[in-house]
């Protein structure tokens, strides 16, 4: 599935990559987009400022939610598809009920900063926020209260992301791009920066640092910059006897001279606290 300017949305079917009947209804630029869990909802968020929840089955449109006052920036699903969360340059986050498309929840920061990206906590219970003042902030919101504040990275002019990853049998880190062209990872309870990654690099002539995105799937992770490129880091556990040379790493398999720097290259020490519990139910 793809946006399209212009208020349309591409939809491909099954193995066969056959373009399905777009989706039309949105009145300006579609932003970002969203699958629920199982597949059969499809979240779009639009410079209209609206979000539309789509059957994708069925091709039509199921809700049209009047959701911010500026353009629509970023959206998610829950982990069961009940919830969906929209950010927004307005500063506002909002989660709906995906069934009902009443709006349960509005998070507002004191300072307003405008958000440009949202991520549900893989469980459902958090809502992670990306903030056009250098911050990332973790919110619980059924109490709407702001439990962490994530800095470290660069982030006041472009809409960049990130996510949650998960260590097996340790628990939860955070990954963001940011606008140095890095990719730093947070251990979620201490709010520290566990590790820093060159990902991005600029030009000749300093141009093309920004790194805009980061995603995490299992052990690998991949990241994309203005300079044009994917770059894709996979876990992986050095052999030895060395205690500290077993430590996890992330490397970038691309070349030698993008290794991650070996002072700051151990994986999140990551010890949840009960009630900060990101896996799991």
């Amino acid at each position: 599935v793809m946006a399209k300017g212009m208020g349309g949305v591409l939809a491909k079917e099954g193995s066969s990559h056959r373009p399905m009947p777009p989706l039309l209804g949105h009145h300006n630029y579609v932003h970002c987009l969203a699958f629920s869990p199982k597949g059969n909802i499809l979240a779009s968020g639009s410079y209209d400022e609206a979000v539309f929840l789509w059957d994708v089955r069925a091709g039509r449109l199921m809700r049209s939610l009047p959701a911010h006052s500026d353009p629509v920036s970023g959206i998610d699903f829950c982990c069961d598809g009940t919830l969906v969360v929209s950010c927004s340059t307005d500063g506002l986050i909002r989660i709906w009920d995906t069934y009902t498309g009443q709006c349960l929840r509005t998070l507002v920061h004191e300072d307003n900063p405008a958000v440009t990206s949202v991520c549900f906590s893989p469980n459902g219970r958090f809502v992670l926020a990306f903030n056009l003042d250098n911050s990332i902030r973790l919110w619980d919101y059924v109490s709407g209260a702001v439990l962490k504040t994530y800095q470290g990275h660069a982030n006041n002019k472009f809409a960049i992301g990130g996510c949650f990853g998960i260590v097996p049998d340790e628990g939860a880190f955070i990954a963001s791009a940011s606008e140095d062209g890095e990719i730093l990872l947070w251990d979620v309870v201490t709010k520290e920066v566990v590790q820093r990654m060159p990902a991005h690099r600029q030009d000749r002539d300093g141009k093309g640092s920004v790194c805009f995105w980061v995603d995490v799937h299992g052990d690998n992770m991949v990241s994309a910059g203005q300079d044009g490129s994917i770059r894709i880091f996979r876990r992986v556990v050095a052999n030895g006897s060395d205690a500290a040379a077993a430590d996890a790493v992330l490397t970038n398999g691309h070349a030698e001279a993008d290794k991650v720097d070996e002072a700051s290259s151990t994986e999140p020490p990551i010890k949840q606290e009960e009630d900060m519990e990101m896996g799991g139910t």
